[in-house]
């Protein structure tokens, strides 16, 4: 079976590697499968490329790679390779901003620090509380809060059917990587914002459309990533929140946020969909006054004192 066609701009980025700069033949074809793979991961998970791949989705591929047990040293190629790539098309003005900008390198892969404090995920639940009391800003302010409350990744929150939330028990049905269930509990108050949407907002928002997901859009059909991407940015920028905000980072931020207040980490990789404990250590990046506080707090020789 014949190769599918590159993309353009693929293409037109391996031409100026090779005209203009010279690379070598074997150079070049690590950059055609590198950014190919990429290419192909975003194609699967219905990600219009390049307009919809921002700093989250980026993330979200690196994540990918990471949890199939890639070493470091092949990460970081592929990193490099694609921050090539989008350099590139950012300065031929094909793009805006270079989602891969904020990727970190994977020399020390069990080191992260993407969340944001507990206080700013805070203010941003809080963002969504300051408008009227609309459908949409019913809709946001349970979407929001249901993803800090189970750190699901945007797909999988798109993706929730009404029926996947089991609010007698408080737990939900997510859909991961590979068709993979798993049941993710959720607190009682993104159980009663999401009620209150239910009950109050999606159907006026369904009026014109019934749509299966649990979220959809002004006109009743499924909320697009790229939608709900915007949605995000803005309560960020009315929360004063500055720095870079996406579905992932929020997600990030659930994980980092329950082991800094003790959960084991077995028990966040089942609620995280992740396959690899390997891939949940990352989170694993307390800093050295936490450290040095539980190793005051709990070493038996420091507690006889």
């Amino acid at each position: 079976m014949s190769e599918a066609p590159l993309h353009p701009y693929l293409r037109e980025f391996l031409d100026h590697l090779r005209l203009e700069r010279g690379v070598a033949k074997a150079t070049l074809d690590a950059y055609r499968r590198d950014i190919r793979q990429h290419l192909d991961f975003l194609r699967e998970q219905k990600i219009a490329f390049p307009q919809e791949v921002m700093c989250g989705e980026f993330d979200e591929y690196l994540e990918h790679l990471r949890s199939s047990g890639l070493r470091a040293t092949s990460m970081a190629r592929k990193i490099s390779a694609l921050r090539k790539f989008y350099q590139y098309l950012l300065g031929e003005g094909y793009i805006s901003e270079d989602p891969s900008r904020l990727a970190r390198t994977f020399a020390s892969p069990k080191r992260f620090k993407g969340a944001l404090p507990e206080e700013e995920i805070l203010r941003l639940i809080a963002a969504t509380e300051q408008e009227g009391d609309s459908a949409l800003r019913l809709r946001d302010q349970a979407m929001i809060e249901l993803l800090y409350a189970t750190g699901l990744r945007v797909s999988e929150l798109l993706s929730l059917r009404p029926g996947d939330m089991n609010f007698q028990y408080g737990f939900l049905r997510a859909l991961g990587k590979g068709s993979k269930e798993r049941l993710v509990p959720f607190h009682e108050q993104a159980a009663r914002k999401v009620q209150v949407y239910l009950e109050q907002a999606r159907p006026e928002l369904c009026r014109r459309q019934e749509a299966d997901t649990l979220f959809v859009n002004r006109n009743g059909k499924p909320l697009s990533r790229m939608g709900f991407w915007k949605i995000l940015r803005k309560y960020a920028l009315a929360a004063g929140i500055t720095a870079e905000l996406s579905p992932h980072i929020v997600r990030h931020s659930f994980a980092t946020h329950l082991l800094e207040h003790g959960v084991d980490l077995r028990i966040l990789q089942e609620m995280l969909g992740h396959a690899s404990i390997s891939t949940t250590e990352i989170y694993t990046h307390l800093d050295e006054r936490r450290i040095q506080d539980l190793h005051r707090r709990y070493h038996p020789r420091n507690r006889r004192k």
